[in-house]
């Protein structure tokens, strides 16, 4: 086997690499929002912050970090152009046009998930990283990716995992918005799934990277308008979301609100650069969600710092624990096969 450079290494690798950025993020992002729907933080003097008024101030800054971010790789140049009034504009097509809409509602269901009293972190993860992690083999077989057998072995690990907690006492205390907002986040990644699967996850850097800024450059404006359209709705969400446009700028606390939304970006960013990848679904999902749960257990811990919080239930913990060993089965095999392969090149 001939020696690989660094670069080859790292390309061989780069869902890892990927992986671990969307770790760091997801710790401060989990975090933060957390602490600001507790009114944790001192400026906000025990005051508790309803998820809907979170939304408006992090979703701009979410959008604002998209555009930097692009615009300092120079990844403007990976979608599709067309020329108006002669200059050439970037555009996506319907796919990722669609593709866009539905990443608009993960993003915001993500942060709202997260602001439920009585809803842990780690419980919430459960639901939607577990629900998702089911997702990626049934995905696979629907766009006929072959789906090898740890696969199933892996979905068998999140069901129980799954099973585990919802049958704990605490698990049927879901309040209905946020079970409305948990099932529209995994529906929302069964359809990006399946956009994705048939247009993307490609073994060529350019067809991935178009699919990226075309999906995202449709998804974090949605968001935003979406919000604006929100603000003139009667009745709680729609109060929440106008005081979300309203009351949080020159306060103390805007900047964890700015972090949420920049961290949010974090997330989408290297997230969806796992998902891109070649393999199929039910290889990248598992890396993907293998980060966000440790993270979300790690965001957990902080948590329970703060005066009054206390740590996640064991029942929790071990689903949290159960994942993890269904993520490294799912995971280990095929960097085995992968090795192999590179010590026959």
């Amino acid at each position: 086997m001939e020696k690989r450079t660094i670069r080859e290494f790292l390309s061989d690798y780069s869902i890892w690499l990927f992986a671990f950025g969307y770790f760091a993020c997801y710790i401060p992002y989990s975090l933060f929002t957390k602490i600001m729907s507790k009114g944790l933080l001192p400026s906000l003097n025990g005051e508790t912050m309803a998820g809907f008024s979170i939304l408006p101030v992090t979703a701009l800054a979410t959008l604002v970090t998209m555009i930097v971010l692009i615009s300092i790789l120079g990844w403007w140049k990976y979608p599709r152009h067309s020329t108006v009034l002669g200059k050439s504009i970037p555009h996506p097509t319907k796919w990722t046009i669609l593709s866009g809409l539905f990443t608009s509602l993960i993003i915001g269901t993500t942060t709202l998930a997260y602001t439920f009293e009585g809803l842990s972190i780690v419980f919430a993860m459960l639901l939607m990283r577990g629900g998702v992690l089911i997702i990626g083999p049934i995905v696979d077989a629907i766009t006929k990716r072959s789906v090898r057998w740890f696969s199933w072995a892996g979905l068998v690990g999140a069901l129980i995992a799954l099973l585990l907690n919802l049958t704990n006492a605490e698990g049927y205390q879901i309040p209905l918005l946020a079970g409305i907002i948990i099932l529209t986040y995994l529906f929302s990644y069964f359809m990006r799934f399946q956009f994705m699967s048939r247009n993307a996850k490609s073994e060529t850097k350019e067809v991935n990277l178009r699919y990226f800024v075309e999906e995202t450059m449709v998804s974090t404006p949605t968001l935003v308008l979406l919000l604006g359209i929100f603000a003139l709705f009667k009745g709680d969400i729609g109060a929440d979301v106008r005081l979300g446009w309203t009351m949080h700028w020159g306060e103390p606390y805007l900047w964890m609100l700015l972090l949420i939304g920049i961290f949010s970006q974090g997330t989408g960013f290297f997230g969806t650069l796992v998902f891109l990848d070649k393999n199929e679904n039910t290889y990248c999902i598992p890396v993907n969600r293998s980060s966000s749960i440790l993270a979300g257990v790690i965001a957990s811990a902080l948590l329970a710092l703060f005066p009054g919080q206390s740590a996640p239930p064991l029942s929790q913990l071990i689903g949290a624990g159960i994942i993890i060993i269904s993520i490294l089965f799912l995971t280990i095999p095929p960097m085995m096969q992968k090795k192999r392969k590179l010590e026959k090149a």
